[in-house]
């Protein structure tokens, strides 16, 4: 029998900075399998919220579970759980400069399976690179070698590092241009679908909600104001949801995704 039991559920949950209040009684569902597309305008917390759920940012009120675990919990091995089964790629890819991409790879080896032989941690550090579509080569390149497109792959390597079954992703295509984007999204899909991923997007990119999110959760008026396919989305009667979703770039990225072939398993480097 399937387990219907959403891998991160959010109740009721408020942050603050000082005297602003940027969410207030927010709820969220993130459901197994799926690719969820965060979208909001500036200063609605997306990724304060994706802080919060990975337990980086301890808010001020409310109940986040992820994987099963109380994610606000101090217990270590709760922490250490999610820790193992989460991997996260940050806006700029937050790789250490002084190491290279295989060094940058194998951190989170290192620090939960320090007991593998570093043969064994290369041959998976090499594994994740060539899984995030990069050239051999680039495992003992540093991150100011390769372009931008190519050190979100590598944060992306890192981030499959440990096989998790959830995945965070900040921006992923922020930066890229429109043909390196398509290309990450189809990346992301295809990994998606062979790993069975549960990928939590933040996204400003309509292209990428078209291609391949299955749902998308709206942050507006402090919370979560909908969650749902892209279809029930754009029909969401909130000021904030009409201009975003029938603006001219949104009519672009509809017809172009009416127009595209199926994603399929290929990706370009």
């Amino acid at each position: 029998m399937a387990d219907d039991t959403p891998i991160i559920q959010v109740r009721g949950l408020v942050n603050r900075f000082g005297e602003q209040t940027v969410h207030e009684d927010l709820d969220l569902d993130v459901r197994r399998g799926e690719i969820i597309g965060v979208v909001g305008g500036s200063g609605t917390g997306k990724s304060v919220l994706m802080r919060s759920i990975l337990g980086l940012r301890q808010p001020n009120e409310g109940q986040i579970t992820v994987l099963g675990e109380d994610a606000r919990s101090e217990d270590p091995a709760a922490r250490q759980h999610i820790e193992r089964n989460t991997g996260v790629l940050f806006q700029d890819g937050a790789l250490f400069s002084s190491l290279t991409v295989g060094e940058n790879v194998q951190v989170p080896l290192k620090e939960h399976h320090p007991e593998l032989p570093d043969s064994w941690r290369y041959e998976l550090a090499l594994l994740k690179v060539k899984l995030a579509g990069l050239p051999a080569d680039a495992l003992n390149k540093l991150p100011s070698q390769l372009s931008g497109g190519m050190r979100k792959r590598a944060g992306l390597a890192r981030a499959l590092a440990l096989d998790p079954p959830l995945l965070f992703l900040d921006e992923p295509t922020a930066g890229l241009d429109p043909i390196g984007a398509a290309a990450f999204d189809r990346l992301i899909k295809t990994l998606q679908e062979a790993l069975g991923l549960t990928v939590f997007l933040i996204t400003h990119d309509l292209d990428t909600l078209y291609a391949i999110c299955d749902r998308v959760a709206v942050l507006a008026d402090k919370r979560v104001i909908t969650a749902a396919p892209i279809e029930e989305v754009e029909q969401f009667d909130h000021p904030w949801v009409q201009e975003y979703f029938h603006g001219p770039r949104a009519r672009a990225a509809r017809s172009g995704q009416q127009a595209s072939r199926p994603l399929t398993s290929q990706t370009a480097v």
